[in-house]
């Protein structure tokens, strides 16, 4: 309620912004939470860094860097508050980061609409923004909150004590805080934050990590040959403009030349009027070329001043000599600079005080004072305190690691979506119990074994090759294996079929999925809608010594003396809701009746720690093993080529499939080094029609495609004109097999369980 009351103002807020500047009105619609579509990630788990402006941004470089080396399938995203700070990440971060995108305003809707755009496990925020509707929707997902670099400065500190109330409420929504001193901790355990939250985990900004200009670059070269005073990050209070006092020290000087670099875009014409009125020749950065001349560069670009330093023989640090509480004195300290400030340096404090008690920076008091200060020596003492107190980009770092790994977050459908489909989930899930109950009562209890392979969500979890792999096992181990199937999409006149192993069927007759199976030449099949009926045919025939029951974990008819319970890493708990809500079949409560769990497509999944943690929360009992796919061959359509999966000889590609989860496809291609040209999703179990089959010819020759690319499921479900319809673009189905972590000890596990006296 009151955030629509407050709506009119954040409009007026927005519109007086963007009549200052009208590069405003193009981060309009990001701030209302409406992220590109390229940015809508399949799986949760990325990690989300805001930073409000450059500062910021340069401060957290180096710990993105990290995260990537550590985490490379993590997805990062970065946000920004001001224009400087988005420009900033765009110049520096591009290629570390998937997304670079302006901040959403603190409103709920629009927070919302970034969370589930971007699915973040993890919310790194830098220094002190405090969003209570960012903390607290975030948290509600299930996400972690961790704000880094902490800091609270003297100004703003009452104001934190005053409205303690108030953000103590957000500050208990983080996991953890990291204070960039134990004077900074003290100040958030002031404002609220819980003691065990607040943790000193030091400043980032010693961990910079600065590239010098180049020789070569303009801006080195028009510096070249002369003595350098850099004048940094100047700024206004409204009292003392520091570029006036500069500008008189400078004219005092010979044999000098000045790099005037103004904290704020916006005051960059007004220093250039300055200048000009001084007398003063100069030359604009965005408009230095070769060969230009003058004694100051005015720096009015962002993201170069860093580099500059190396070139410094003398520094001065702004926003001190103006009461605006000044600014990072480390940066020209790494270059062991000599640097002077002014007497407010309340922002940087703790660092102050280091440097005045190493004797590693001239301070002076009025703007009358100020003027190029050289000292070796105090620069070499600056360098010494610069790289002293490094190692907060690691704590960071390891924390983030730990949270990515802990957290299992669920992203809310939208209010109106909910209340509609809530009692449509409830009828769902009463449904279900209903078919248990009543399977349970009429169980059957055959002679043979059965391992049961199923999941708890609707769509693919990548079930046929498991199936196939338990099969391949127990043939080695001298068994007959069997598999009980539904025989999804068939159309059979049979109420049980069963084909012996090395028989064929047609697929109209047993589906898709059981194709795949009976190709392998190593099961019989027993193909039923009662798969308790199909097992004992396949019993009373001897055609199998022990049973595989395909998707059996809600088949209660049939007792089995084994459950494998998978989970597919990719979307690993359904939305955490029944259908149609979410993706569950049954709520999670019910894997208790597991007897393992396989997490599966395990190389694809971002955080599946935080899977494995959850299982083992839900069934303590039951262990955890880890899958992965392995790509066999390609296969093409009429058998006559094959190639090894990385050595396909085409390059202009056409991919497509209907599965339950298509990003699984998607991901093996990419992970092959292959990116078609155009990918096409179908529902589970697509039949393809002729005209579709047409559409892939069309399409494929308009794009000059050379081959078409699908999975050995899909292939099965292609229509007889199909070659015909295509030609001369030639189709490759992938054939693909599993990798189990721990196989021995899930074999051991199982073989416990089948009774060998039940055998034969």
């Amino acid at each position: 309620m009151l955030q629509a009351l407050l709506f009119p103002v954040l409009l007026l807020y927005f519109l007086t912004r963007c009549l200052r500047d009208r590069r405003y009105w193009g981060t309009a619609k990001q701030r209302m939470g409406f992220l590109p579509r390229e940015y809508q990630q399949s799986q949760d788990g990325s990690i989300w860094f805001h930073a409000v402006s450059v500062g910021e941004i340069l401060a957290i470089q180096p710990l993105i860097r990290r995260v990537k080396q550590q985490m490379p399938r993590a997805t990062v995203f970065v946000s920004s508050t001001t224009l400087t700070g988005y420009v900033a990440a765009r110049e520096k971060l591009s290629r570390e980061v998937a997304g670079v995108f302006f901040a959403p305003v603190d409103y709920a809707g629009a927070v919302r609409r970034v969370l589930r755009r971007i699915l973040p496990s993890v919310l790194v925020v830098a220094e002190t923004e405090i969003w209570p509707n960012l903390y607290r929707e975030t948290r509600c997902t299930g996400a972690a909150v961790l704000l880094v670099n902490g800091r609270i400065s003297d100004r703003a500190l009452p104001s934190y004590v005053r409205w303690r109330w108030f953000f103590q409420a957000v500050l208990r929504q983080a996991n953890t805080i990291f204070a960039q001193s134990e004077a900074m901790r003290e100040r958030f355990l002031l404002a609220g934050a819980p003691a065990d939250v607040v943790q000193v985990g030091g400043n980032l900004k010693f961990d910079v990590e600065i590239v010098p200009v180049a020789e070569e670059a303009p801006a080195a070269r028009f510096l070249q040959g002369a003595k350098v005073w850099i004048a940094a990050s100047t700024c206004s209070d409204g009292e003392l403009d520091e570029e006036d006092a500069v500008i008189a020290a400078f004219r005092k000087l010979e044999g000098w030349k000045l790099v005037l670099a103004p904290r704020k875009p916006e005051r960059f014409r007004e220093v250039a009027r300055k200048l000009e009125e001084a007398g003063q020749e100069f030359v604009a950065r965005s408009e230095l070329r070769d060969g230009a001349s003058g004694d100051v560069l005015l720096l009015d670009t962002m993201g170069e001043l860093a580099g500059l330093f190396r070139l410094a023989d003398a520094v001065f640090v702004g926003g001190s000599l103006a009461r605006t509480g000044g600014h990072n004195i480390l940066e020209p300290a790494w270059f062991g600079k000599s640097i002077t400030v002014g007497p407010h340096m309340e922002n940087f404090r703790e660092i102050a005080d280091q440097f005045r008690a190493a004797g590693a920076i001239h301070e002076i008091q009025t703007a009358p004072e100020l003027a190029p200060f050289v000292d070796e020596a105090m620069g070499e003492r600056a360098r010494a305190c610069a790289l002293a107190d490094g190692g907060a980009t690691e704590r960071a770092l390891l924390r983030i690691r730990e949270l990515h790994d802990q957290a299992l977050p669920r992203y809310w459908r939208r209010l109106p979506i909910r209340l509609a489909l809530k009692p449509l989930a409830k009828l769902w899930q009463w449904g279900g119990e209903r078919r248990r109950t009543r399977g349970l009562e009429a169980q059957t209890k055959l002679r043979l074994p059965v391992i049961s392979v199923g999941n708890i969500t609707v769509g693919g979890t990548g079930k046929t090759p498991v199936v196939l792999h338990l099969a391949r096992w127990l043939a080695r181990e001298g068994r007959k294996p069997g598999v009980l199937t539904r025989g999804h999409g068939r159309a059979s006149p049979h109420g049980v079929l069963t084909v012996p192993r090395g028989g064929t069927a047609s697929k109209s007759n047993t589906g898709d999925e059981a194709q795949i199976l009976l190709r392998s030449g190593v099961i019989a099949l027993g193909v039923a809608a009662d798969r308790a009926a199909a097992g004992k045919e396949l019993e009373r025939q001897g055609l199998a010594d022990v049973l595989i029951l395909d998707d059996g974990f809600q088949h209660a008819r049939l007792a089995r003396d084994f459950d494998l319970v998978l989970i597919d890493a990719l979307a690993p708990f359904g939305g955490f809701e029944t259908v149609p809500l979410g993706r569950l079949r049954e709520p999670l409560v019910e894997l208790k009746r597991a007897s393992a769990f396989l997490i599966t497509r395990a190389d694809q999944g971002i955080n599946t720690a935080s899977i494995e943690a959850r299982l083992k929360q839900l069934n303590p009992a039951a262990p955890v093993f880890r899958s992965r796919v392995i790509a066999e061959e390609w296969v093409s359509l009429d058998g006559a080529e094959r190639f090894a999966p990385g050595s396909l000889p085409y390059r202009r590609l056409l991919a497509f499939c209907g599965l339950g989860n298509p990003q699984s496809f998607w991901r093996t291609l990419q992970a092959l080094g292959i990116h078609p040209m155009e990918c096409l999703e179908y529902g589970d179990h697509h039949l393809y029609t002729p005209r579709e089959v047409r559409r892939f010819g069309q399409l494929g020759r308009t794009l000059g495609v050379e081959a078409l690319l699908t999975t050995e499921k899909d292939a099965l479900n292609l229509c007889e004109l199909t070659l015909e319809a295509i030609r001369p673009i030639r189709l490759f189905s992938l054939r693909i097999a599993i990798e189990i972590e721990r196989e021995r000890e899930l074999f051991a596990l199982i073989a416990k369980r089948l009774d060998p006296e039940r055998l034969g």
